[in-house]
């Protein structure tokens, strides 16, 4: 019985000592912290503030205050991802969405599901919410500009050594005409060395 024991106490202690060995440190959320090479955070905000800074920048921007009367109108689409990994392209379509509205040089339309929620809420006044306080259908701003564009990556590793190539993508296309206006690129390369093992 002691005997039995014994081995069950040595065969926990490698359990015991990865509990043991965990250790959390909190961050600033604006801190870069690199750890895998993969896309993260930090590339996500940079890449959308670089793009979208470029994009305000561009002749179609003069343009389309010229052609409009009011400031043009955007609406982010798709963003796919078309990389090796797994990237939540629904946090770089909200960091686009922020540094857009933080220009100053938009106006900004809600996403579709986002529409889709209002419209509920104008559907509950229309029973629910006195005639002052109510709000009416058909008063909502179409968007001039739609936003949308690709994640891709390339990988080339060779032992314990990469580089992983970032390629992203943007599209900016007039909804009334179809036509592109503006066509924005940018480009991550990390070189990335670890253990062998791990890749």
């Amino acid at each position: 019985m002691k005997l039995n024991l014994k081995w069950a106490l040595l065969a926990l202690l490698p359990l015991l000592g990865a509990c043991a060995s965990t250790q959390v440190t909190r961050m600033s959320a604006d801190e870069v912290k690199d750890v895998s090479g993969r896309w993260n955070d930090t590339d996500s905000r940079l890449v959308a503030e670089e793009m979208i800074n470029d994009s305000v920048s561009r002749p179609w921007y003069a343009n389309a205050q010229a052609a409009l009367s009011h400031m043009p109108v955007v609406i982010v689409g798709t963003v796919g991802n078309q990389s090796s990994e797994h990237i939540n392209t629904a946090t770089f379509v909200e960091d686009l969405q922020r540094a857009l509205i933080n220009s100053g040089k938009v106006q900004f339309v809600a996403s579709k599901q986002e529409r889709g929620d209002v419209r509920d809420e104008r559907l509950d006044q229309d029973v629910n919410s006195s005639d002052d306080t109510r709000k009416e259908h058909g008063q909502e701003t179409g968007a001039d500009f739609m936003l949308s564009g690709t994640i891709n990556s390339i990988e080339d590793k060779e032992g314990g050594k990469a580089v992983v190539f970032y390629q992203v993508n943007l599209k900016l296309v007039n909804i009334k005409t179809n036509m592109i206006v503006w066509n924005g690129e940018k480009k991550i390369k990390k070189f990335v060395k670890r253990s062998s093992a791990t890749w």
